[in-house]
């Protein structure tokens, strides 16, 4: 042992041979120390009874404690932030009046005014201890598209779309540790306005497949649907999708269809986000090679998946980004849910017969019953690809 050790270990042992109380329990303690460190019998005594701490204890936290280490309180938020797939502070500030009106249980009114005045810092004092990390596995399945890149122009300046109706997209593959053989794929969808989101499972990740799906997530969308940006991989970048957004009798306008930069993920950063906090979060990292989870996978997306997301999880968006000499200053705006979003957009953008229809289908929903559900469905999933 080092003398740091020592000295450590002195340390931990000497409230105990302080506080006993015969003499046999001191010895035993004295023979410990002895064994441990190496020390002679007579030098270990000495150091025990003129033994001075070298390190300071703590101070004692002055003033009255906090109204908010209350076991009702702690479990609500508790309750809330794991049902809220664990978002920060200042979004679960923005939360909780969304969740609070349909807790489990009820809670009484005390709770619900002290939960109501919860600041961000003070949620992550209280929350500290049950926070979990998660490590992120990085694999990408995006196989380049060379054929159409000169006819789909590149576009960087996502960040100034104001306008509902501008998508990204891009595929998160449920391929486990190896992207040999079949699986499934889940096509994500984010508005960068709004932040609206909408999921898609596909089987192989083929071009027919994913265009399906494109569009029953354009007949779903609140919104008419006016740009799409993807990546360069291949089941974006086709003829299929290329003629479907451009060369469309059926359709009036058409859909502006951009690209990013080769091998630039910062490009796509709404999206790249989304797929962890809106795909790999609750669906993890396993491989699903059931072709019967494509099924299963879709009617959780278009139910109770898109509700969960788009009705009761605010996000943050960038209003502000300065650069002084090193250090680059973000200013977000206030969190808000993509509902709340469309409710605050132009109605030139969003007809107020699309705001009415929505604010009816929010006063019927239940975040804690949809997370129930959407667990059950989870379950039955991971069974089958387990």
């Amino acid at each position: 042992m080092s003398p740091q050790s020592k000295k450590e270990y002195l340390e931990e042992i000497f409230p105990r041979y302080k506080k006993a109380e015969s003499k046999e329990q001191k010895t035993q303690i004295i023979n410990e120390l002895c064994q441990t460190c190496k020390y002679h019998r007579k030098h270990a005594i000495r150091l025990l009874t003129k033994f001075k701490r070298f390190a300071k204890p703590k101070p004692r936290k002055r003033g009255k404690s906090s109204i908010y280490n209350q076991a009702p309180i702690l479990a609500a938020l508790e309750r809330i932030w794991k049902d809220a797939s664990m978002p920060c502070s200042k979004r679960l500030v923005t939360i909780i009046p969304l969740w609070l009106p349909h807790f489990p249980g009820g809670l009484s009114l005390e709770v619900i005014k002290t939960i109501k005045k919860i600041s961000a810092p003070t949620i992550d004092r209280v929350l500290k201890t049950i926070r979990k990390k998660y490590n992120r596995i990085n694999l990408s399945t995006t196989k380049p598209g060379t054929l159409l890149r000169k006819q789909i122009p590149i576009k960087t300046n996502q960040w100034e779309e104001f306008r509902p109706g501008f998508l990204e997209a891009d595929t998160v593959a449920h391929c486990g540790t190896s992207i040999a053989g079949e699986y499934v794929n889940t096509v994500d969808f984010v508005d960068i306005a709004t932040g609206w989101t909408e999921q898609r499972a596909v089987w192989c990740k083929g071009e027919v497949q994913v265009l399906e799906q494109i569009k029953d997530v354009e007949e779903s969308l609140p919104f008419p649907l006016r740009g799409f940006d993807s990546d360069n991989g291949g089941e974006f970048l086709n003829h299929h999708l290329l003629r479907h957004f451009t060369n469309n009798p059926d359709r009036k306008d058409p859909v502006y269809f951009t690209r990013s930069r080769t091998y630039k993920k910062d490009d796509n950063s709404h999206i790249e986000q989304k797929n962890y906090t809106h795909v790999r979060q609750k669906l993890g990292y396993r491989r699903f090679e059931n072709k019967k989870i494509v099924e299963l996978l879709n009617d959780l997306y278009k139910n109770e998946w898109r509700l969960y997301h788009n009705f009761f999880l605010p996000s943050v968006k960038l209003i502000e980004k300065e650069r002084i000499r090193s250090k680059v200053i973000k200013k977000h705006d206030k969190p808000q849910t993509p509902y709340q979003r469309l409710l605050n957009a132009d109605s030139v953008d969003i007809p107020n017969s699309m705001k009415q229809k929505l604010t009816q289908q929010f006063e019927y929903l239940n975040p804690f019953a949809l997370k129930k559900i959407m667990d059950r469905k989870i379950l039955k999933i991971l069974k089958l690809a387990s």
